[in-house]
Formats: structure tokens, C-alpha cells, sequence
């Protein structure tokens, strides 16, 4: 009952606070977060809930902002009906990509699913697809206005609408991961042999998993083309996915809640190493991320999870005295 006021409230003040306090900029960075957060949570759903590897999810990030801004400035496609449409997209590229899973595990699997994000960025330059992609030019899509004559500003609603999205995604990932095909994904992680031996369908799990996270990514990579306004290839490197893969480690690879912190570490992080050192900004990221690992090797989430059982119990017992 405490976990559920406390989650009421903490969600409450994320919708309240910053769009009452933050500046223009400081909402698009929040919105950013949101994002990555979506994008992060896609990717503990398949690593640490599941067991798979990946280190191509940029490239499903990419094809749910193609698939938006595609929608919005060819077919004039609301922004937000674009979201299911690039959900289901991304979950059926995700259920292919999961059937050669069902062969792969480890780091072949990972150097596979690496290869895709080599490649998405070239495929969305190629001539073939430039009229609908627009090369390496891109696209520019228009940012939409607060709807029902609401006085806010797009930065102010789009901050509102993607937290109503993630809030959705998050609801669905709690209610998966300790549901049935949440402990079976688990079971696999833990133990494939076993897991089949007790009757788990592997080949659907493993495919249906990478099918659910891919969807994810893909509604993050929608909400991040609505919010930047501009997709293009050179913003859907490899780096990407490598950048989404730090921030699963940071906040934990199997903790729902760590993949805000490890959201916030990505988008924060990298700006705070540069105020540090002109000079050498990617040195000091690497000792802030080496430290951070060292001292929280189960990330952040789990860190912070453990630091709010052990006070949630000191207030039970302290009630009960």
C-alpha cells in the first residue's frame, strides 16, 4: 500500500513539477529522458529479464522514428496515432530478428544484432528508399501544439504526452515481468535447459521477448522524432545502441525502476563530463561510469531498490514498536 502512494506521488511530481518550474530546454531534456528511459526499459525486458544479448537496439530506436516521421510528413498522420503503427512495425522487425535468436546466444547473438545497427543507418540512405527517408538529409517534422486550446507550450505537452506513454509502458512491463511469461523468461535466462525440461516453449518466449522489447524501443524512437522534430541516419549510429546499452548497465539490467536512472545518466552524464574537462571529456565519462559500476555493480536501480527496502522494513518495524 506504501509502494503505491509512493509511486502515485513520485508520478504526480514528474508531471507537475518540471512543467511549472523547467525552461523550454530543460523540458526537451526531461522529455529526452523519458525517452531513453522507454528505449531502456525495451532492452532489460530482453537482456536482464530474458537472458539475450543485444547490442543493436539503436537500430529499432531508428525505425520507430523513421516510421513517425515517415507518417507525419508524407501521409500527414497525427503524431500521436503514429505511435501504435511504428509499435506494431517495430515488434514484427523484432519477432524476425528473434528467429535467428532461437540458433544464436551470447556474443554471437550480440554480433549479429550489432551488425543490424551497422547497417540501418546505410539502408536509410540508400536511393532506393530516399523518397520516403529523404537520405542523408532526413526529415524535418512539424512539433505539435498542446490539443483542446490547453496553455502550454510543445515542449510543455510533449513532456506531458510522453510521460502518459511511458507511464502505459511501464504499467505493461511490471504486469509482464511478475506475471507467467515473466517468470518463464526469467526460468530461460537462468537456466534454458531447465526451463524447456519443465515445459517452457522456448522458441515462442525467446521470439515474443524480442518481439515486446523491440516494440519498446521502437515507441521510444517515436517519441524521440516527435520531440527532436528531425530524423536523419547520422543520428542513428552504432553509437546509439552502444549508448543505450551503457545506460541498461548503469541502472541495472533486470531493475524496471534502474532504467530511469540509467536514462538520466545518459543524457546527463556526458554534459557533466564536458563541463569538467574540455580537454578530455570522454576520459572523465569513462572514470564516471568505471566508479559508478565499481561501487553499484548491480546498477543503480538495484542499489537504490535495497537502500528503499531496508528503510521501508526500519519504518514497518519502528510502527509495530
Amino acid at each position: 500500500m506504501r509502494n503505491s502512494w509512493f509511486v502515485t506521488i513520485f508520478v504526480v511530481s514528474l508531471a507537475i513539477y518540471p512543467t511549472a518550474i523547467f525552461s523550454d530546454y530543460h523540458l526537451f531534456q526531461s522529455t529526452m529522458v523519458v525517452v531513453y528511459a522507454v528505449a531502456i526499459l525495451g532492452m532489460a525486458i530482453l537482456v536482464g529479464f530474458n537472458g539475450q544479448i543485444s547490442l543493436g537496439h539503436g537500430a529499432f530506436y531508428a525505425i520507430g522514428a523513421y516510421s513517425t516521421a515517415i507518417l507525419m510528413a508524407s501521409w500527414d498522420v497525427p503524431y500521436w496515432a503514429t505511435i501504435p503503427i511504428s509499435a506494431v512495425i517495430c515488434a514484427a522487425f523484432g519477432f524476425l530478428i528473434g528467429l535467428p535468436a532461437l540458433r544464436l546466444a551470447g556474443h554471437y547473438l550480440a554480433l549479429t544484432t550489432f551488425a543490424l545497427a551497422v547497417a540501418i543507418p546505410q539502408i536509410l540512405k540508400h536511393n532506393l528508399f530516399e523518397p520516403w527517408t529523404g537520405g542523408v538529409q532526413g526529415l524535418v517534422i512539424d512539433k505539435p501544439d498542446a490539443p483542446f486550446g490547453l496553455k502550454l507550450s510543445s515542449d510543455q505537452w510533449l513532456y506531458l504526452f510522453s510521460l502518459g506513454v511511458a507511464i502505459v509502458m511501464y504499467v505493461f512491463a511490471w504486469n509482464l515481468t511478475r506475471g507467467r511469461i515473466g517468470r518463464a523468461m526469467r526460468a530461460i535466462r537462468d537456466h534454458a535447459t531447465a526451463a524447456e525440461a519443465m515445459g517452457i516453449n522456448l522458441a515462442m518466449i525467446k521470439t515474443r521477448t524480442f518481439a515486446v522489447s523491440a516494440m519498446y524501443t521502437g515507441v521510444a524512437g517515436s517519441l524521440g522524432a516527435i520531440a527532436v522534430a528531425f530524423v536523419a541516419p547520422d543520428s542513428f549510429t552504432v553509437f546509439l545502441s552502444i549508448t543505450l546499452f551503457v545506460g541498461l548497465c548503469a541502472g541495472g539490467a533486470a531493475s524496471i525502476g534502474g532504467t530511469i536512472v540509467g536514462a538520466i545518466f545518459i543524457e546527463f552524464v556526458p554534459n557533466l563530463a564536458d563541463n569538467l574537462s574540455k580537454a578530455a571529456p570522454g576520459a572523465v565519462y569513462g572514470v564516471i561510469l568505471i566508479a559508478m559500476l565499481f561501487l553499484m555493480p548491480v546498477g543503480a536501480g538495484g542499489f537504490l531498490a535495497a537502500i528503499w527496502r531496508k528503510a521501508l522494513s526500519r519504518m514497518t518495524g519502528n510502527a509495530r514498536t
